[in-house]
């Protein structure tokens, strides 16, 4: 139920694929604040329009504008219940958008959401397909580590993965005792959600306190 009422949402309100960069951009980089010549730059698409769509995407309660000096800020709307249940379910959907060249990857990755908490894809794989490894962030409770290696270990063996997967295995206490790192900021930032966007999104918003 809870699905279909988002997926209605989105529906009603017809979001563009921009708009869905956009937010999704902001959401993730959590400790930061853009204007729209900013985001233009970093999404690669036009000033005038991002303009235009932060303050659409402003008044529809997703977005917040803050005026600093000359500049106009835009930041994720974390203070809305609703704006972070539709962050969820929008990044349920990032499952199903791997580029084919992680296509393999996620499906095998599927093994762990039995023992885990949570999953991530992160680096330069998930970029373009010239890359030496892959790495994969894990959250899971420490009494699951022997279910985890046992699956790491399936994978490996089941070679269907060319290039050597590079794995973060930590739990939510670690995770958020290292908010303030810098490595471990630019991973919550720049990923793909494999498993369990509702977590994830939770952990972003502990994270910003």
């Amino acid at each position: 139920m809870y699905v279909l009422r988002i997926h209605m949402v989105v529906n009603n309100i017809h979001f563009t694929k921009i708009e869905i960069e956009i937010i999704k951009f902001l959401f993730k980089h959590y400790k930061d604040k853009y204007n729209a010549r900013q985001l233009a730059k970093l999404l690669k698409i036009n000033h005038t329009h991002t303009n235009k769509l932060c303050n659409l995407l402003t008044d529809k309660k997703l977005l917040v504008r803050e005026e600093l000096g000359n500049s106009i800020l835009f930041y994720y709307n974390y203070d809305d219940k609703l704006a972070i249940k539709f962050m969820g379910y929008i990044l349920s959907l990032e499952e199903n958008e791997f580029p084919k060249w992680l296509q393999v990857l996620a499906h095998s990755l599927k093994k762990f959401k039995s023992c885990i908490e949570m999953g991530i894809v992160f680096g330069s794989s998930i970029k373009n397909n010239d890359f030496n490894d892959i790495d994969v962030l894990l959250m899971y409770s420490p009494e699951k580590s022997r279910e985890v290696k046992k699956i790491k270990d399936e994978i490996r063996r089941s070679e269907l993965i060319e290039k050597p997967i590079r794995y973060v295995d930590i739990s939510e206490k670690d995770m958020l005792s290292n908010k303030e790192d810098k490595v471990f900021y630019s991973i919550l930032s720049n990923n793909l959600v494999f498993y369990n966007s509702e977590k994830y999104v939770e952990v972003i918003t502990k994270c910003r306190k």
